[in-house]
């Protein structure tokens, strides 16, 4: 009885980690052969804290992040429309964290090979597609010198993130990600934290935005922090761009004159993305949602199932939330088609509904319904639009979202943790 995991990512060491937890046997299959701490500042909403609370991981949390307090919008001038607060300020049971994406990723790594043994992940070894068999399934696999082999298991999760190879096999003629027009800079700053030392914020508007936020505690001896910032501009989507680089380093001269004014008492933003160390191009893509994710004994999760614009602080969180609704479906069905066909009935309808609403009204899109009413300057913000309107705004992107403060906190544990044994190791 195993459950065989294409993709080491953030998604896969997270059920990874959960079958352990629950007593399932598991193998995970990574294509590089080394795994390093790549990426840049990423938020965890609280309902996907509670789940890394429940598997342990608090604490080292804590080590690695900041507990976000709170979320300010401003206008392209600096002037504030909102501030809500966030985490346990709000009212949840969990903190938010802001971490950086690559020391989360090696946390789990490091959580995961304590716990079930260096042997539970196989790394430089690429899904090429699986073979369904009934109440079997088996993972076609080669390596980087071009072996091949083949991995019978119980059942398959494709956590192989946005261009998964499992979730071509299911759907051939989707064709690649799409990209809607914009483009994202991201890069980490060593520069004084703004704001409560632990605030989120965002400023501009849709075709013209930055975004920045504290990802590590201010040194003791020089006040510093890491500061994650990304600045986001809208092209035509017919335009031609370089959409395939995913990961390019970035020139400073195509994006930064765009954002030399926004200098403000509280934060230089032209000063801050000068003073990063590197700066990564990502293309903001998504894809359209589909009508189903299970194949035979095979499904997706993660990037893979429900790769959304990266609005609303969704992309690991949804998929740490997809590895504990996986195994408590584990739980109550076996590994069987049935556990992958109730996850995917809890899980499909919600995250198929955030990818299309982070496409025309995510979290951000209040800001740009003010620089449509006073081309983001006003004396009051209440002569612009009304508190209520903003709260109403929050309220409603949070309950889409499925982490309102009354959903996560009167919701039980996802998983029967008092079955759990922590002894099982991997397959």
């Amino acid at each position: 009885m195993t459950v065989l995991i294409a993709g080491g990512g953030i998604a896969g060491l997270s059920l990874a980690l959960t079958c352990h937890q629950i007593g399932v046997p598991f193998k995970v299959f990574e294509s590089v052969s080394h795994i390093r701490p790549l990426g840049v500042g990423i938020n965890l909403q609280p309902s996907a804290v509670r789940e890394l609370c429940d598997l342990g991981l608090e604490a080292r949390l804590d080590e690695i992040g900041v507990r976000t307090r709170d979320y300010g919008l401003y206008t392209k001038k600096g002037l504030h429309i909102w501030t809500e607060p966030r985490g346990v300020a709000a009212g949840y049971r969990w903190p938010q964290f802001s971490v950086h994406r690559g020391q989360l990723h090696m946390l789990l790594l490091d959580e995961l090979t304590r716990r079930a043994g260096p042997g539970c992940l196989a790394c430089g070894w690429s899904a090429l597609g699986f073979e369904d068999a009934g109440d079997r399934v088996a993972l076609r696999l080669r390596d980087r010198q071009g072996n091949e082999r083949t991995e019978p298991g119980d059942v398959l999760v494709g956590a192989d993130g946005i261009h998964s190879t499992i979730r071509r096999q299911m759907n051939p003629q989707e064709g690649p990600p799409v990209w809607g027009g914009a483009v994202l800079w991201r890069g980490t700053t060593r520069a004084r934290p703004y704001k409560t030392g632990a605030s989120m914020v965002m400023i501009g508007h849709s075709g013209r935005r930055f975004v920045a936020y504290p990802i590590s505690t201010p040194d003791p001896d020089t006040g510093l922090a890491t500061i994650n910032w990304i600045a986001n501009l809208n092209y035509e989507p017919g335009q031609a761009w370089n959409k395939e680089d995913w990961n390019r380093k970035a020139r400073l001269e195509d994006f930064l004159p765009r954002f030399e004014a926004m200098r403000f008492d509280w934060l230089d933003v032209p000063a801050l993305i000068r003073a990063a160390d590197q700066v990564f191009e990502y293309p903001m893509v998504d894809r359209d949602p589909l009508p189903r994710w299970t194949h035979g004994q095979a499904t997706l999760m993660g990037d893979a199932a429900h790769a959304a614009y990266p609005v609303g602080s969704n992309g690991a969180g949804s998929a740490i939330i997809d590895a504990r609704k996986l195994g408590r479906a584990f739980q109550d069905h076996g590994l069987t088609r049935a556990a992958l066909e109730h996850f995917e009935e809890e899980m499909r309808p919600i995250t198929s509904k955030v990818v299309l609403t982070n496409r025309v009204a995510g979290p951000d899109h209040i800001l740009d319904v003010v620089e449509e009413r006073c081309g983001g300057e006003f004396a009051c913000i209440d002569d612009v639009i009304s508190h209520d309107e903003l709260a109403e705004h929050a309220r409603r992107y949070k309950t889409i979202a499925g982490y309102s403060v009354d959903a996560i906190n009167q919701s039980p544990p996802t998983l029967r943790l008092h079955q759990a044994s922590q002894e099982v190791p991997a397959a």
